[in-house]
Protein backbone atom coordinates (compact mmCIF):
# COMPACT_ATOMS: atom_id res chain seq x y z
CA UNK A 1 0.00 0.00 0.00
CA UNK A 2 1.36 3.38 -1.16
CA UNK A 3 1.66 5.39 2.15
CA UNK A 4 3.46 8.94 0.46
CA UNK A 5 2.14 11.76 2.25
CA UNK A 6 4.48 14.80 2.23
CA UNK A 7 5.35 15.94 5.39
CA UNK A 8 3.81 13.02 7.36
CA UNK A 9 6.24 10.45 9.75
CA UNK A 10 5.39 7.11 7.93
CA UNK A 11 3.77 6.51 11.64
CA UNK A 12 1.50 8.86 11.43
CA UNK A 13 0.25 7.47 8.05
CA UNK A 14 0.06 4.42 9.28
CA UNK A 15 -2.37 5.60 11.95
CA UNK A 16 -4.53 7.58 9.81
CA UNK A 17 -4.61 4.64 7.44
CA UNK A 18 -6.19 2.57 9.94
CA UNK A 19 -8.58 5.46 11.40
CA UNK A 20 -10.30 5.54 7.91
CA UNK A 21 -10.60 1.71 7.53
CA UNK A 22 -12.12 1.88 10.98
CA UNK A 23 -14.54 4.80 10.40
CA UNK A 24 -15.46 2.82 7.02
CA UNK A 25 -16.08 0.00 9.19
CA UNK A 26 -13.88 -2.40 7.49
CA UNK A 27 -12.38 -2.58 11.05
CA UNK A 28 -15.79 -2.43 13.39
CA UNK A 29 -16.13 -1.95 17.18
CA UNK A 30 -14.74 -4.40 19.14
CA UNK A 31 -13.51 -6.59 16.81
CA UNK A 32 -9.76 -7.94 16.90
CA UNK A 33 -7.19 -5.79 14.30
CA UNK A 34 -4.45 -7.72 13.13
CA UNK A 35 -1.46 -8.30 14.65
CA UNK A 36 1.62 -6.42 13.89
CA UNK A 37 3.13 -9.01 11.79
CA UNK A 38 0.23 -8.49 9.81
CA UNK A 39 0.11 -4.70 9.70
CA UNK A 40 3.59 -4.44 8.87
CA UNK A 41 2.91 -6.91 6.01
CA UNK A 42 0.06 -4.87 5.24
CA UNK A 43 1.75 -1.76 5.00
CA UNK A 44 5.32 -2.37 4.15
CA UNK A 45 6.74 -1.08 7.22
CA UNK A 46 8.90 -2.06 10.39
CA UNK A 47 7.12 -3.08 13.27
CA UNK A 48 8.56 -0.26 15.33
CA UNK A 49 6.22 2.29 13.19
CA UNK A 50 3.31 -0.36 13.88
CA UNK A 51 3.96 -0.16 17.32
CA UNK A 52 4.15 3.60 17.72
CA UNK A 53 0.75 3.98 15.59
CA UNK A 54 -0.86 1.48 17.84
CA UNK A 55 0.31 3.15 20.64
CA UNK A 56 -1.12 6.76 19.20
CA UNK A 57 -4.48 5.10 18.49
CA UNK A 58 -4.78 3.37 21.86
CA UNK A 59 -4.05 6.69 23.42
CA UNK A 60 -6.85 8.90 21.29
CA UNK A 61 -9.43 6.12 21.84
CA UNK A 62 -9.79 4.33 18.61
CA UNK A 63 -8.62 0.71 19.86
CA UNK A 64 -8.03 -1.28 23.07
CA UNK A 65 -5.15 -3.70 24.03
CA UNK A 66 -6.56 -6.93 25.96
CA UNK A 67 -3.65 -9.00 27.51
CA UNK A 68 -3.60 -12.34 25.92
CA UNK A 69 -6.16 -12.03 23.77
CA UNK A 70 -4.59 -9.16 20.65
CA UNK A 71 -5.98 -5.80 19.92
CA UNK A 72 -9.43 -4.80 19.32
CA UNK A 73 -11.16 -1.88 17.87
CA UNK A 74 -12.97 0.41 20.42
CA UNK A 75 -16.82 1.17 20.46
CA UNK A 76 -17.63 3.88 18.02
CA UNK A 77 -17.08 7.50 20.02
CA UNK A 78 -20.07 10.05 20.92
CA UNK A 79 -20.99 12.29 18.37
CA UNK A 80 -22.22 15.42 20.40
CA UNK A 81 -23.39 18.52 18.07
CA UNK A 82 -21.89 21.96 19.34
CA UNK A 83 -24.06 23.76 17.04
CA UNK A 84 -27.01 25.49 17.43
CA UNK A 85 -29.74 22.61 18.45
CA UNK A 86 -32.70 22.03 20.14
CA UNK A 87 -31.59 18.38 20.49
CA UNK A 88 -30.32 17.46 24.27
CA UNK A 89 -27.54 14.96 25.30
CA UNK A 90 -30.04 12.02 25.84
CA UNK A 91 -31.45 12.48 22.24
CA UNK A 92 -27.93 12.49 21.01
CA UNK A 93 -27.25 9.35 22.49
CA UNK A 94 -29.92 7.68 21.64
CA UNK A 95 -29.99 8.35 18.14
CA UNK A 96 -26.81 6.91 18.09
CA UNK A 97 -27.94 3.51 19.60
CA UNK A 98 -26.18 4.21 23.02
CA UNK A 99 -28.70 4.65 26.68
CA UNK A 100 -28.39 7.77 28.32
CA UNK A 101 -27.70 8.45 31.81
CA UNK A 102 -27.14 11.24 34.15
CA UNK A 103 -26.29 11.18 38.09
CA UNK A 104 -26.05 13.38 40.01
CA UNK A 105 -22.83 13.48 42.68
CA UNK A 106 -24.00 16.50 44.86
CA UNK A 107 -26.06 19.48 44.94
CA UNK A 108 -25.11 22.02 47.34
CA UNK A 109 -25.49 25.86 48.28
CA UNK A 110 -21.86 27.08 48.18
CA UNK A 111 -20.51 30.99 49.16
CA UNK A 112 -19.98 32.89 45.79
CA UNK A 113 -16.35 33.16 45.15
CA UNK A 114 -14.73 36.78 43.36
CA UNK A 115 -15.01 35.02 39.98
CA UNK A 116 -18.51 33.93 40.87
CA UNK A 117 -20.17 37.24 42.76
CA UNK A 118 -18.57 38.59 39.74
CA UNK A 119 -20.31 36.98 36.97
CA UNK A 120 -23.71 36.97 38.70
CA UNK A 121 -23.51 39.98 40.02
CA UNK A 122 -23.81 38.89 43.11
CA UNK A 123 -21.52 39.60 46.78
CA UNK A 124 -18.84 37.92 47.34
CA UNK A 125 -20.06 34.49 49.84
CA UNK A 126 -23.56 34.85 48.91
CA UNK A 127 -25.86 31.42 48.35
CA UNK A 128 -24.54 29.73 44.93
CA UNK A 129 -25.99 26.02 44.08
CA UNK A 130 -23.57 24.32 43.27
CA UNK A 131 -24.44 21.02 41.11
CA UNK A 132 -22.09 18.19 40.72
CA UNK A 133 -22.99 15.49 37.42
CA UNK A 134 -21.63 12.63 35.72
CA UNK A 135 -23.06 12.29 32.05
CA UNK A 136 -22.75 8.00 31.20
CA UNK A 137 -23.32 6.62 27.80
CA UNK A 138 -24.24 2.85 27.84
CA UNK A 139 -23.09 2.76 31.51
CA UNK A 140 -19.33 3.79 31.01
CA UNK A 141 -18.89 7.42 32.14
CA UNK A 142 -18.51 10.20 29.56
CA UNK A 143 -18.76 13.46 31.04
CA UNK A 144 -18.07 15.29 34.67
CA UNK A 145 -19.26 18.64 34.97
CA UNK A 146 -19.93 21.08 37.98
CA UNK A 147 -22.15 23.74 37.27
CA UNK A 148 -22.81 27.14 39.65
CA UNK A 149 -26.49 29.00 39.34
CA UNK A 150 -27.57 32.03 41.41
CA UNK A 151 -29.42 30.41 44.59
CA UNK A 152 -31.77 33.78 44.40
CA UNK A 153 -32.71 32.59 41.07
CA UNK A 154 -32.98 29.19 41.60
CA UNK A 155 -33.78 28.39 45.22
CA UNK A 156 -34.47 24.41 45.97
CA UNK A 157 -33.69 23.48 43.13
CA UNK A 158 -35.18 19.78 42.84
CA UNK A 159 -31.68 17.55 43.30
CA UNK A 160 -34.04 14.57 41.00
CA UNK A 161 -35.07 16.23 37.92
CA UNK A 162 -31.44 17.45 37.54
CA UNK A 163 -30.74 14.16 36.23
CA UNK A 164 -32.76 15.19 33.21
CA UNK A 165 -32.55 18.21 31.76
CA UNK A 166 -31.20 21.04 33.71
CA UNK A 167 -32.62 23.68 31.33
CA UNK A 168 -35.62 22.45 30.94
CA UNK A 169 -35.75 22.07 34.52
CA UNK A 170 -34.87 25.87 34.86
CA UNK A 171 -37.99 26.48 32.63
CA UNK A 172 -40.48 24.25 34.21
CA UNK A 173 -39.65 25.21 38.16
CA UNK A 174 -38.43 28.82 37.98
CA UNK A 175 -39.70 30.03 34.15
CA UNK A 176 -36.08 30.64 33.21
CA UNK A 177 -35.64 29.74 29.51
CA UNK A 178 -32.10 29.60 28.37
CA UNK A 179 -31.60 32.56 25.50
CA UNK A 180 -27.81 31.37 24.52
CA UNK A 181 -24.92 29.88 25.77
CA UNK A 182 -21.32 30.67 24.81
CA UNK A 183 -18.93 27.22 25.12
CA UNK A 184 -14.83 27.72 25.11
CA UNK A 185 -12.91 24.26 24.32
CA UNK A 186 -9.33 23.27 25.04
CA UNK A 187 -7.16 19.91 26.01
CA UNK A 188 -6.87 18.94 29.18
CA UNK A 189 -5.09 16.27 31.15
CA UNK A 190 -6.90 14.68 33.68
CA UNK A 191 -5.48 14.63 37.32
CA UNK A 192 -6.60 12.81 39.92
CA UNK A 193 -10.19 13.81 40.74
CA UNK A 194 -11.15 13.57 37.23
CA UNK A 195 -8.98 10.29 36.38
CA UNK A 196 -11.01 8.95 39.14
CA UNK A 197 -14.84 10.31 38.50
CA UNK A 198 -14.27 9.43 34.48
CA UNK A 199 -12.44 6.02 35.35
CA UNK A 200 -9.22 6.77 33.62
CA UNK A 201 -5.68 6.93 34.04
CA UNK A 202 -3.97 10.24 35.48
CA UNK A 203 -2.98 12.29 32.37
CA UNK A 204 -5.29 11.03 30.04
CA UNK A 205 -6.06 13.29 27.57
CA UNK A 206 -9.78 14.94 27.58
CA UNK A 207 -11.93 17.71 26.80
CA UNK A 208 -12.46 20.76 28.84
CA UNK A 209 -15.76 22.89 28.01
CA UNK A 210 -16.35 26.09 29.74
CA UNK A 211 -19.38 27.03 29.09
CA UNK A 212 -21.60 30.57 30.05
CA UNK A 213 -25.67 30.22 29.62
CA UNK A 214 -27.85 33.14 29.60
CA UNK A 215 -31.33 34.19 29.78
CA UNK A 216 -33.25 36.57 27.36
CA UNK A 217 -32.24 39.75 28.52
CA UNK A 218 -28.49 38.75 28.94
CA UNK A 219 -28.75 37.64 32.61
CA UNK A 220 -25.89 34.83 33.36
CA UNK A 221 -27.77 31.80 35.17
CA UNK A 222 -25.60 29.38 35.11
CA UNK A 223 -21.68 28.84 34.55
CA UNK A 224 -20.24 25.79 33.97
CA UNK A 225 -16.97 23.31 33.60
CA UNK A 226 -17.30 20.05 31.75
CA UNK A 227 -14.56 17.34 31.48
CA UNK A 228 -15.34 15.09 28.43
CA UNK A 229 -13.42 11.49 27.94
CA UNK A 230 -11.26 12.07 24.35
CA UNK A 231 -11.19 8.47 24.10
CA UNK A 232 -15.13 8.60 23.84
CA UNK A 233 -15.92 12.01 22.90
CA UNK A 234 -16.21 13.42 19.35
CA UNK A 235 -17.80 16.85 18.36
CA UNK A 236 -19.72 17.98 15.12
CA UNK A 237 -19.45 21.91 14.48
CA UNK A 238 -22.04 22.79 11.61
CA UNK A 239 -22.01 26.17 10.18
CA UNK A 240 -24.27 27.57 7.79
CA UNK A 241 -23.00 30.34 5.30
Amino acid sequence: MDLEKEGKSLHSKVKEEIIRLIKEEEYKPNTLLPTEAEFCEKFGVSRTTIRTALQQLSTEGYIYREQGRGTFVSDSKVKQTLSTTDVKFGEQLMTQGKKPLIKVLSLQVVPADEFLAGLFQLKEGDPINRLERIRYADEEPLQYETAYLPWYKTPGLDREECEKSLYKLLDVQFGLIIKKTVEQLELFLADEVIADKLSISVNTPCFLMETYAYLEDGTPIEYSKAVFRGDRANFVIERNY
